[in-house]
């Protein structure tokens, strides 16, 4: 009975951590979220660019996030996951003072856009050192046998920061323009570093430094499942708001929110199917459901059904994401966790930098929803993808 009580308290302790945790990843996120439905208004709009250079601004981002993630990994693995998130939140605060210094560059476009550029990388990879440090924290917190359901938890704080960042970056825009979303990127991250200062850190004494080709030849399987996947989450960060505004629905921010609103609730009411279930079932099934996400916004004839397709989407990446996840750690060990989690998701964030552009040159003009027939394609591979990485 001691034992059990001493689990309990354990338990519990553990719970309030992650629950810290998911508030600091949080307050990080909304720095992203609030950006996500004004950059390709702002930059198509006002600086005047047109679908290549939306794409390229919202990958750019990614492609950052991608060229840091091991470098986070390392750092989170040998300094432990709070040290990574405080880094990741400093360098999102000089990435919003390249937001603001751009404001006074409008009347020169490239100037201008080339600022943003400059920004979006420093932001992704402020990103890349918050999520890795979360997930360190996390899954050192948790333990392996838990590994899915940390990385849903970490996971769902920043979706809801996307849910909630739609809307208000949208308000706050359409009242003060972007010198409001530069203002807030610079000044959030002081919160979220208030709320960090009250976690203890955790090193694993036992953390190796992985070797990156040894980390890439145990994971790219479940990371090319992931990047598939990923084309549309790019899809929809990147045009769905274009699409809106194209067919004169109004309401830019909605495909974003359901989004979010979905892959969380998704995330609350399956949070336990990767542990019961096991990766292989749970990629195959979602991987199937983001491709129907896709497709039901490349044929809708309404924003309402559009919305729900880009709520199939967030249902979908909010299970195909852990469940592809938890079998890259699965396959590194918990003694490299931060290595595992950073190298597995390049992979999406890889496919995403890129899929975001690509996407913007293969729509014809006037006609963004083409751009999801092409994302509702490449994730129906990823089925096949989760049938190999079960057999090995």
């Amino acid at each position: 009975m001691q034992f059990e009580s001493v689990q309990h308290h354990e338990h519990q302790g553990s719970l309030r951590i992650l629950l810290t945790l998911m508030t600091v990843v949080f307050a990080g996120f909304l720095i992203i979220g609030i950006a996500l439905p004004v950059l390709p208004r702002y930059v198509h709009s006002t600086l005047g660019f047109g679908n290549f250079t939306v794409g390229l601004v919202t990958g750019f981002q990614f492609a950052a996030s991608l060229a840091s993630r091991f470098v986070a990994g390392r750092y989170a693995d040998a300094q432990g996951g709070k040290k990574a998130i405080l880094r990741g939140l400093f360098m999102a605060v000089v990435g919003g003072g390249f937001y603001l210094l751009s404001l006074w560059f409008q009347h020169l476009p490239l100037m201008s856009i080339t600022l943003i550029l400059t920004g979006r990388a420093i932001i992704g990879g402020a990103e890349s050192f918050i999520i890795t440090g979360g997930m360190t924290l996390g899954l050192a917190l948790a333990g392996e046998k838990q590994a899915g359901r940390v990385i849903a938890w970490v996971g769902t704080a920043m979706f809801a920061a996307f849910a909630l960042g739609a809307p208000l970056g949208t308000f706050v825009y359409s009242r003060a323009g972007f010198l409001s979303i530069a203002v807030a990127t610079i000044t959030l991250p002081f919160a979220a570093i208030a709320t960090v200062s009250v976690l203890k850190d955790h090193v694993d004494p036992f953390a190796s430094q992985g070797r990156i080709g040894e980390t890439l030849k145990s994971v790219w399987l479940p990371g090319l499942g992931a990047a598939l996947n990923g084309v549309g989450y790019a899809a929809l960060l990147s045009f769905s708001v274009l699409l809106y505004a194209q067919k004169g629905w109004g309401m830019g921010w909605l495909p974003v929110s359901a989004f979010a609103v979905a892959l969380i609730v998704a995330r609350l009411t399956g949070g336990t199917l990767i542990d019961r279930l096991g990766s292989f079932r749970v990629g195959v099934g979602f991987s199937a459901i983001t491709a129907v996400g896709q497709g039901l916004m490349w044929m809708a004839p309404s924003p309402w059904l559009a919305a729900w397709g880009a709520a199939l989407t967030g249902a979908g990446w909010a299970m195909v994401y852990p469940a592809f996840g938890a079998e890259a750690v699965r396959r590194i060990g918990m003694s490299n966790k931060g290595m595992a989690m950073a190298t597995y998701s390049a992979f999406p964030d890889f496919a995403i930098g890129l899929a975001s552009p690509l996407l913007g040159l293969a729509a014809p003009a006037g006609a963004i929803g083409s751009v999801y027939l092409w994302s509702m394609t490449v994730a129906l591979f990823a089925i096949p993808v989760a049938a190999v990485s079960r057999r090995r």
